[in-house]
């Protein structure tokens, strides 16, 4: 009997049709109200620290619980866009966010509110891979640059204006509460659009679903990002258990499920295809995205801590300081793609990379007497350099694929950087945690500002260090001319026969 494999053409088309724009641009709104809700809460942690009277390493779970809950969920995304169209996917990804946002907003105790981040997390975590592989569907490989540069606005204004809008709340109403309420209609408001309007662009196919890959990417991704905030809580003595073991059994389970993938993807049945690191360029870019996500999750955390437990300064300023950056990362970001659209990666990853470097050094060189506007300047150097990166690596790394792992590629990315985000913010809180220790200090919250500023020291010195290495890793990154591999399926069937 002969295997035969339909060979259809799954290239993007040439130009996009009205209902192809309305699907981006609903999906770009929907996606900018999820980033808000993140960059809203990391200027409410301290405030909800101290309505709580919570540690800072027990607050520190309201993004690890995010993060641990995107990690696990991400992977299953990639089998759930292929088997799912795109409205049926949309609705079950706002409709979780609306509800974990509304357990948020009404939780009588800490233990509830983590819950309702972790239902947020579970629609969060399918909207950014339901974006990236809509546009990949639909957007000619000669636009992408330029909408990826589209893409960026919305990951930069968000996080620029979700803070001002913290600090402003907080500074007027003094009730964190009130900044899920006023996500809530939004979300809402998304949903009800998104029921009617969105379209389903994408075509169902069976896709089988390996359950012992899915207990695997649990226990897997589960346990690092678990074993990774247990570093926090460890350094201040409050851990539950020693960040090792989660870690081992993180460790081992991911071993196990990637070689359980590489089995699966002989058949075309991985929950999360790895062939995609075939692919030269996406694999060096992620390398490099993974290396900048760590900092950037590391600076987000201690930053507000180092305006508020050190220049005791109110929430409202902490905004103050990220809004420009964050306007002028959007701001670049049509640019951006178009110069990578004309001129490929290398002439906007090194100088980016450098960028984002010397951002992290001006950080470092922060002291307990520093001016609050001082301080505008090495963030929108930083964010310069963010805007730049962001939009090249997501273009160059997706554009070296070849359509049907697409959906792959897009939840491989999205989980990652939940990984490595938890990393970040375990490792500086650890840094931050330590080095109060060290000034004679207990944590953040009962500690002098002096004591607290030896830990964002440490924290941000870290990060300025590990910023040199993507500065190296840059000149290994090109734009592809075209997907790196062709139809993965195709290849293997060839190969299996001829074996």
């Amino acid at each position: 009997m002969t295997n035969t494999i339909d060979l259809v053409d799954t290239s993007p088309p040439q130009t996009l049709d009205p209902r192809s724009r309305v699907a981006i641009v609903l999906l770009l709104v929907s996606v900018f109200v999820v980033f808000l809700n993140e960059t809203v809460m990391s200027v409410a942690v301290p405030s909800i620290m101290e309505d709580l009277d919570i540690t800072p390493s027990a607050g520190q779970w309201l993004t690890t619980a995010f993060a641990l809950t995107a990690a696990i969920v991400v992977p299953v995304t990639g089998w759930l866009l292929q088997r799912l169209a795109t409205r049926p996917v949309f609705v079950t990804a706002m409709s979780l966010f609306s509800i974990g946002t509304l357990i948020a907003a009404a939780a009588p105790t800490f233990g509830v509110l983590v819950l309702g981040r972790v239902v947020q997390a579970s629609g969060t975590a399918i909207m950014m891979p339901l974006l990236m592989t809509t546009v990949l569907q639909l957007v000619p490989l000669h636009d992408r640059g330029r909408m990826m540069g589209r893409i960026s606005i919305v990951m930069s204004v968000a996080p620029a204006i979700g803070p001002a809008v913290s600090g402003l709340v907080l500074t007027a109403f003094g009730s964190w509460r009130l900044l899920f309420w006023i996500v809530l209609p939004i979300a809402a408001l998304m949903l009800a659009i998104g029921m009617a309007r969105v379209p389903n662009i994408s075509e169902p196919r069976s896709a089988p679903l390996d359950i012992l890959s899915v207990v695997l990417s649990v226990l897997g991704f589960g346990g690092i990002v678990y074993g990774l905030s247990a570093i926090g809580a460890a350094a201040e003595g409050t851990a539950i258990v020693a960040p090792w073991i989660p870690l081992t059994a993180g460790v081992t389970a991911l071993a196990a499920f990637v070689v359980r993938q590489l089995l699966l993807q002989r058949t075309d049945r991985a929950l999360l295809d790895l062939r995609t690191f075939r692919s030269p360029t996406f694999t060096v870019a992620i390398v490099l995205f993974v290396v900048m996500m760590v900092t950037l999750f590391g600076m987000v955390i201690v930053l507000p801590m180092y305006v508020q437990r050190v220049l005791l300064a109110e929430p409202v300023v902490i905004g103050a300081i990220l809004l420009p950056g964050g306007l002028i990362m959007g701001l670049i970001g049509p640019a951006v793609g178009r110069i990578y659209d004309r001129f490929g990666t290398r002439p906007l990853i090194v100088p980016g990379t450098v960028l984002v470097s010397a951002g992290l050094w001006g950080l470092a060189m922060l002291t307990e007497t520093t001016p609050v506007w001082f301080i505008l300047f090495p963030h929108v150097i930083l964010s310069i350099g963010l805007g730049i990166l962001f939009t090249a690596l997501f273009t160059a790394s997706t554009s070296a694929l070849s359509p049907r792992l697409y959906s792959h590629g897009s939840a491989t990315l999205t989980t990652l950087q939940q990984v490595a985000g938890a990393a970040g913010t375990a490792a500086f809180v650890a840094l931050l945690a330590a080095g109060t220790a060290a000034a004679g200090g207990t944590d953040a919250e009962n500690s002098t500002p002096a004591q607290v500023m030896v830990g964002v020291h440490w924290a941000f010195l870290t990060g300025a260090f590990i910023s040199l290495a993507p500065i190296v890793i840059a000149f290994f990154v090109r734009k592809p001319a075209g997907p790196e591999i062709s139809d993965p399926v195709i290849d293997d069937a060839a190969a299996s026969r001829t074996a």
